[in-house]
């Protein structure tokens, strides 16, 4: 498995940014406002994925007190930072559309709460894809030391 590509991570934002802000130029007005869940929910989900690399990466190096990790955990964990990563910069992208849509009507009360909450929840998204690359980068195996080669 490759590591992920950041420059895809940024082409989906902008993607699902312009789409998002495409659909809302016409049903904006209709819609709820934007839930402020999403901010708690990401931050937390980011910092359980930023723990778990820290703890993974420790294990990977044999650092002391730590348990030798399973390979097929480490894995898995890979496998679920890739897929965090592009889920978050798709909601990032949404979120971002949904500031784009709302910025020029921040006089009004609704459109001025949901671009709070929506740049707050691009902001969240960010740092979830940061600590899902942090994790990925934390499940890579290390290269060995020039002495044992």
């Amino acid at each position: 498995m490759k590591p992920s590509n950041p420059g895809v991570l940024v082409g989906l934002v902008v993607v699902f940014g312009l789409v998002t802000w495409g659909v809302l130029r016409q049903a904006y007005a209709v819609l709820p406002t934007v839930p402020w869940t999403a901010i708690p929910t990401t931050l937390l989900l980011a910092l359980g994925e930023a723990y778990t690399g820290w703890l993974t990466r420790a294990r990977i190096l044999r650092r002391p007190d730590t348990k030798p990790v399973e390979p097929l955990a480490v894995a898995r964990l890979a496998a679920l930072a890739k897929a965090t990563a592009y889920a978050g910069a798709v909601f990032a992208g949404v979120f971002a559309g949904f500031v784009l849509r709302v910025v020029d009507m921040l006089d009004l009360p609704k459109p001025r709460q949901d671009a709070l909450v929506a740049g707050g929840s691009f902001v969240s998204c960010v740092i979830l894809v940061c600590a899902a690359l942090f994790l990925e980068y934390c499940c890579r195996v290390p290269d060995k030391p020039e002495e044992e080669e």
